[in-house]
């Protein structure tokens, strides 16, 4: 049996499943060609949790990372959350914990803690707003300029919002691997090679990339700058898995990655057979115990009351 057969048989065995399940699968775009097309909903985590909590299905099937079914169960503790693949994680999300943030908060007692809702449900319970890539910015200028602000755990997208705000933001020292290692000798030599493309850049990248971006934006927000753009080509300066939704939406474009190792190892850790069981088990699942859940609910809602 080929590998294409095989994974129209799995597709098919998917959709079968996910109906006598009642269930929705959502899947980051960062995830392989193959999930985002068996997938209900594509996008970002946070806008992916949200989209499930609205719909009237009993199963969430994640194909992400940790936190993003964690946060999936945050807003919908009602409903079974499975992740595929349990061990798929975020390295950066792993780079605070609740312990360090704990101690960090009594060394500043006056600081408002803005969280990247790449964290674990405890640190978003010991956060006081969350905010995406996206609204990051709309953020952190709604809050009191009284107040130092303490941004966890992406330093990069933290020093973005500084220079976007002209806010004092102490920022912890996490990062995102894949956007951390372009360099801006990447974007340089892509731009040399493709001299009329422009660059988008996701905030997360270090600040001499981000200075070379045409546009900054989440993955939600290339997508729609490049099917608006009167441009034909870009520069891609985020994980590839962002290329399947770009060429669906915008065929007649070209895109090129700024660099071959813009690649989450975690986020290709999900595959077709793992959705399947994952159905047909209704495991593994990823819970928050309570108490910690309705804190970090709060926290994203704070989010979502400025945005």
């Amino acid at each position: 049996m080929s590998d294409q057969t095989r994974a129209q048989e799995l597709a098919g065995e998917i959709r079968r499943l996910k109906k006598e399940r009642h269930a929705v699968i959502l899947a980051h775009t960062y995830q392989p060609p193959e999930i985002q097309e068996i997938a209900d909903y594509v996008g970002d985590s946070l806008g992916l949790s949200r989209q499930a909590a609205c719909s009237d299905a009993e199963v969430i099937v994640f194909c992400g990372v940790h936190f993003m079914a964690e946060s999936a169960f945050i807003l919908s503790p009602e409903k079974t959350v499975l992740l595929p693949e349990i061990n798929a994680g975020c390295p950066m999300a792993d780079m605070i914990t609740a312990p360090e943030l704990r101690q960090k908060k009594q060394e500043l007692p006056d600081a408002t803690v803005v969280c990247y809702v790449n964290t674990s449900a405890e640190v978003k319970a010991e956060s006081d707003i969350a905010c995406t890539s996206a609204n990051a910015v709309q953020v952190v200028a709604s809050l009191p300029e009284d107040r130092p602000i303490l941004f966890v755990p992406d330093r990069n997208l933290g020093n973005y919002v500084a220079a976007r705000t002209g806010r004092e933001i102490i920022c912890w020292e996490g990062f995102c691997g894949t956007h951390n290692r372009l360099a801006a000798d990447d974007i340089l030599k892509a731009k040399s090679q493709h001299p009329r493309a422009l660059v988008l850049v996701h905030p997360e990248c270090r600040p001499e990339v981000v200075a070379l971006a045409d546009t900054v934006a989440s993955t939600t927000g290339m997508i729609r700058f490049a099917a608006g753009s009167k441009a034909r080509e870009f520069i891609i300066d985020t994980e590839r898995g962002i290329l399947h939704q770009l060429r669906k939406h915008c065929p007649d474009k070209e895109f090129y990655l700024a660099s071959e190792e813009l690649i989450c190892p975690n986020m290709k850790l999900t595959t077709l057979e793992k959705v399947q069981r994952a159905l047909e088990s209704l495991e593994p699942r990823v819970t928050v115990p309570e108490e910690t859940r309705k804190r970090a609910e709060r926290c994203l809602e704070r989010m979502l009351e400025v945005t």
